[in-house]
């Protein structure tokens, strides 16, 4: 596994790494600088944080475009996203949920497309057809009081209808605004049919992420097997041998063996696609260090690499200084790379120090100078 080095770009850093987290605002900065083979800030760093959209000389790139149409090609508006008409006439918000909603996306539609990106909030305070609010599942964590414009904007984001825009604030801060699909990327794509997203997500995790089980698969993508043996099928995965003797998959032109690397460090932020890639972690991650690198809910928190292996975590001191903690003794090889990548971030960091919404147990009981 190689999870530190050049791909040919930020953009391709993206595009091959798959998935970035959307909740935590700086991770996909993070996870570009820690690829890039000079960490340098550069204009892709300041294009991302002015809210510019991934495209070339005015023209929308083609792999973005193909990305959203395999995306939308996964959606299943008739599911989950039917549920948002039902809430609304099932707690007195409206009587007709249906005639509802239609008005409320259509206001939306309208008033992005006459002004350009707004927030959530400016939405809910300009269209009336946002207002209200439902209280849902009080017995269980997740319940409580929630606006229902945040619900039509999933809602419509989903269909490939709206996108998250421009952040309204600094880069590490996530304060998105939502713009019409359409006018962020010069067109509008068309969802695939949905076998046909499957097939190709499932090609493209593959493509990242092979070898890989069927389980690994289900759980990265929150499918049933059944459409990932399907897709599997669709883009004629090669099953190979793994180390305990599972049965995993790969590409049909990825079946040759690949040279170790030479020894290697990385410094990876909370979420990073390469902790989050597979349910099964035992080929890069002890078991026991489980409880000190992710919280309850699964969550990875930032980690310290070693030779394809996690080995610890890294963090910031008052001063915005990256200082790795290790799980246990590594040699001072491992030390001395390690640290010349807490160097390097530091550098590109800046002085900025990233907060951090999953910070995992052996980040919270760091002791630093």
């Amino acid at each position: 596994m190689q999870a530190h080095g050049p791909v040919g770009g930020r953009v391709q850093h993206v595009l091959h790494l798959h998935r970035l987290d959307g909740e935590h605002r700086g991770a996909g900065h993070d996870v570009c600088a820690v690829r890039a083979e000079d960490g340098d800030d550069g204009a892709g760093h300041r294009g991302v944080q002015a809210g510019q959209p991934l495209a070339t000389d005015g023209a929308p790139l083609r792999g973005v475009e193909r990305e959203l149409a395999v995306a939308l090609g996964r959606a299943e508006p008739d599911g989950a996203l039917g549920a948002v008409p039902q809430e609304r006439g099932a707690h007195a918000v409206d009587d007709d949920g249906a005639a509802w909603l239609d008005a409320a996306a259509g206001a939306v539609l309208a008033r992005l497309a006459e002004s350009g990106p707004l927030s959530a909030r400016e939405l809910r305070a300009q269209l009336p057809e946002l207002t209200g609010a439902i209280t849902v599942n009080l017995d269980k964590k997740y319940g409580g009081t929630f606006q229902i414009a945040p619900r039509v904007l999933t809602m419509l984001g989903a269909q490939g209808r709206i996108v998250r825009g421009p952040n309204a604030g600094h880069w590490r801060i996530n304060r998105p605004t939502w713009t019409l699909m359409e006018a962020w990327l010069g067109t509008q794509p068309e969802p695939l049919a949905p076998e046909d997203g499957y097939a190709e997500i499932v090609r493209r995790w593959l493509h990242t992420f092979g070898p890989g089980t069927v389980e690994d698969v289900q759980w990265w993508l929150g499918s049933t097997k059944g459409a990932v043996r399907a897709a599997l099928a669709a883009v004629g995965a090669t099953e190979v041998s793994l180390d305990g003797g599972q049965v995993g998959w790969v590409l049909p032109d990825d079946v040759e063996p690949v040279p170790a690397p030479e020894p290697w460090a990385a410094l990876l932020p909370t979420l990073d696609p390469t902790l989050m890639g597979w349910k099964g972690r035992g080929f890069y991650l002890d078991p026991a260090d489980v409880p000190y690198l992710f919280d309850t809910n699964g969550n990875g928190g930032n980690t310290a690499w070693w030779d394809g292996r996690v080995v610890g975590a890294w963090v910031q001191d008052d001063d915005g200084a990256v200082r790795v903690i290790l799980r246990r003794d590594v040699g001072a090889e491992a030390e001395a790379a390690l640290d010349a990548e807490a160097d390097r971030l530091t550098a590109w960091l800046d002085g900025v120090k990233i907060s951090n919404v999953y910070s995992n147990a052996l980040m919270k009981q760091a002791r630093l100078p």
